[in-house]
Protein backbone atom coordinates (compact mmCIF):
# COMPACT_ATOMS: atom_id res chain seq x y z
CA UNK A 1 0.00 0.00 0.00
CA UNK A 2 1.32 3.44 -0.81
CA UNK A 3 1.08 6.54 1.31
CA UNK A 4 2.39 10.08 1.05
CA UNK A 5 6.11 10.22 1.79
CA UNK A 6 5.52 12.97 4.36
CA UNK A 7 3.22 10.64 6.35
CA UNK A 8 5.92 8.02 6.93
CA UNK A 9 7.22 7.96 10.51
CA UNK A 10 10.73 9.21 11.28
CA UNK A 11 11.74 5.58 11.87
CA UNK A 12 10.78 4.49 8.33
CA UNK A 13 13.49 2.52 6.50
CA UNK A 14 14.92 4.41 3.51
CA UNK A 15 16.61 3.22 0.31
CA UNK A 16 18.18 5.80 -2.00
CA UNK A 17 19.10 5.11 -5.61
CA UNK A 18 21.20 7.75 -7.35
CA UNK A 19 21.03 8.06 -11.10
CA UNK A 20 24.05 8.70 -13.30
CA UNK A 21 22.11 11.44 -15.09
CA UNK A 22 19.06 13.62 -14.58
CA UNK A 23 15.70 12.19 -15.53
CA UNK A 24 13.56 14.10 -18.00
CA UNK A 25 10.14 15.29 -16.85
CA UNK A 26 8.50 12.60 -18.99
CA UNK A 27 10.74 9.96 -17.43
CA UNK A 28 9.91 11.20 -13.93
CA UNK A 29 6.21 10.82 -14.69
CA UNK A 30 6.68 7.32 -16.10
CA UNK A 31 8.98 6.24 -13.23
CA UNK A 32 6.51 7.66 -10.71
CA UNK A 33 3.71 5.60 -12.27
CA UNK A 34 5.87 2.47 -12.21
CA UNK A 35 6.91 3.10 -8.59
CA UNK A 36 3.28 3.61 -7.58
CA UNK A 37 2.28 0.32 -9.21
CA UNK A 38 5.22 -1.57 -7.71
CA UNK A 39 4.69 -0.24 -4.19
CA UNK A 40 0.95 -0.94 -4.34
CA UNK A 41 1.77 -4.63 -4.80
CA UNK A 42 4.90 -4.80 -2.59
CA UNK A 43 4.51 -7.44 0.12
CA UNK A 44 6.50 -9.33 2.73
CA UNK A 45 5.32 -12.86 3.52
CA UNK A 46 1.96 -12.02 1.96
CA UNK A 47 1.43 -8.86 4.03
CA UNK A 48 1.14 -5.47 2.36
CA UNK A 49 3.99 -3.07 2.98
CA UNK A 50 3.18 0.56 3.81
CA UNK A 51 5.57 2.42 1.53
CA UNK A 52 6.14 5.72 -0.21
CA UNK A 53 8.57 7.25 -2.66
CA UNK A 54 9.86 10.55 -3.88
CA UNK A 55 12.12 11.60 -6.71
CA UNK A 56 14.54 14.33 -5.67
CA UNK A 57 16.51 16.71 -7.89
CA UNK A 58 15.39 14.73 -10.98
CA UNK A 59 18.15 12.29 -10.02
CA UNK A 60 17.43 10.33 -6.82
CA UNK A 61 14.74 7.72 -6.25
CA UNK A 62 13.96 7.47 -2.54
CA UNK A 63 11.80 4.62 -1.26
CA UNK A 64 10.54 4.63 2.31
CA UNK A 65 8.96 1.78 4.26
CA UNK A 66 6.99 2.06 7.51
CA UNK A 67 8.45 -0.87 9.41
CA UNK A 68 6.08 -0.29 12.34
CA UNK A 69 3.41 -2.03 10.28
CA UNK A 70 5.50 -4.76 8.61
CA UNK A 71 9.23 -5.38 8.26
CA UNK A 72 10.70 -5.95 4.83
CA UNK A 73 11.79 -9.52 4.25
CA UNK A 74 14.75 -10.72 2.21
CA UNK A 75 12.35 -11.59 -0.60
CA UNK A 76 10.66 -8.17 -0.53
CA UNK A 77 14.02 -6.40 -0.60
CA UNK A 78 15.10 -8.63 -3.49
CA UNK A 79 11.87 -7.70 -5.29
CA UNK A 80 12.61 -3.99 -4.87
CA UNK A 81 16.16 -4.42 -6.20
CA UNK A 82 14.81 -6.37 -9.17
CA UNK A 83 12.34 -3.54 -9.80
CA UNK A 84 15.18 -0.98 -9.73
CA UNK A 85 17.14 -3.17 -12.17
CA UNK A 86 14.13 -3.08 -14.49
CA UNK A 87 14.15 0.72 -14.31
CA UNK A 88 17.86 0.70 -15.17
CA UNK A 89 17.15 -1.35 -18.28
CA UNK A 90 14.05 0.57 -19.34
CA UNK A 91 15.65 4.00 -18.98
CA UNK A 92 19.26 3.05 -19.79
CA UNK A 93 20.61 4.45 -16.51
CA UNK A 94 22.73 3.30 -13.57
CA UNK A 95 20.90 3.30 -10.25
CA UNK A 96 22.69 0.62 -8.23
CA UNK A 97 26.34 1.63 -8.61
CA UNK A 98 27.40 2.65 -5.09
CA UNK A 99 30.96 3.55 -6.12
CA UNK A 100 29.97 6.96 -7.38
CA UNK A 101 29.59 10.25 -5.57
CA UNK A 102 26.88 12.84 -6.07
CA UNK A 103 27.47 16.35 -4.82
CA UNK A 104 26.27 19.89 -5.37
CA UNK A 105 28.03 22.44 -7.52
CA UNK A 106 25.77 25.44 -7.01
CA UNK A 107 22.34 24.40 -8.30
CA UNK A 108 23.83 21.56 -10.34
CA UNK A 109 24.07 17.97 -9.08
CA UNK A 110 27.37 16.42 -10.16
CA UNK A 111 27.93 12.68 -10.37
CA UNK A 112 31.47 11.30 -10.42
CA UNK A 113 33.16 7.93 -9.97
CA UNK A 114 34.69 7.67 -6.51
CA UNK A 115 38.19 7.55 -7.98
CA UNK A 116 37.58 10.85 -9.79
CA UNK A 117 36.07 12.44 -6.66
CA UNK A 118 39.20 11.48 -4.69
CA UNK A 119 41.33 13.15 -7.38
CA UNK A 120 39.15 16.27 -7.16
CA UNK A 121 39.79 16.37 -3.40
CA UNK A 122 43.53 16.10 -4.00
CA UNK A 123 43.34 18.86 -6.63
CA UNK A 124 41.20 20.97 -4.25
CA UNK A 125 38.37 21.08 -6.80
CA UNK A 126 36.01 20.14 -3.94
CA UNK A 127 36.35 20.97 -0.27
CA UNK A 128 35.20 19.76 3.13
CA UNK A 129 32.32 22.21 2.72
CA UNK A 130 31.12 20.74 -0.57
CA UNK A 131 27.58 19.43 -0.09
CA UNK A 132 27.51 15.69 -0.75
CA UNK A 133 24.68 13.19 -0.72
CA UNK A 134 25.23 10.66 2.02
CA UNK A 135 23.45 7.50 0.87
CA UNK A 136 24.37 5.63 4.05
CA UNK A 137 21.32 7.08 5.82
CA UNK A 138 18.87 4.36 6.82
CA UNK A 139 15.83 6.07 8.33
CA UNK A 140 13.61 8.93 7.28
CA UNK A 141 14.93 11.02 10.19
CA UNK A 142 18.53 10.46 9.03
CA UNK A 143 17.50 11.17 5.45
CA UNK A 144 15.93 14.48 6.39
CA UNK A 145 18.84 15.56 8.61
CA UNK A 146 21.97 13.92 7.22
CA UNK A 147 21.47 13.14 3.53
CA UNK A 148 22.67 16.51 2.19
CA UNK A 149 25.67 17.45 4.30
CA UNK A 150 29.11 19.03 3.98
CA UNK A 151 31.63 16.37 2.97
CA UNK A 152 33.38 16.81 6.34
CA UNK A 153 30.23 15.49 8.06
CA UNK A 154 29.83 12.34 5.97
CA UNK A 155 31.77 9.23 5.04
CA UNK A 156 33.45 11.37 2.36
CA UNK A 157 35.49 13.09 5.11
CA UNK A 158 38.13 10.33 4.95
CA UNK A 159 39.32 11.74 1.60
CA UNK A 160 40.29 15.16 3.00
Amino acid sequence: MTVEFSSLPQTARIWIYQCNRSFTLDEIQEISNKLQTFLEGWTAHGADLKAAFEIRYKRFIVIGLDQNQQLASGCSIDASVHFIQQLETAFKVDLLDKLNVSYKQGDYIAYKPLKEFKKMVKDKAVSKNTIVFNHLVQTKAEYLDFWEVPAAESWHARFF
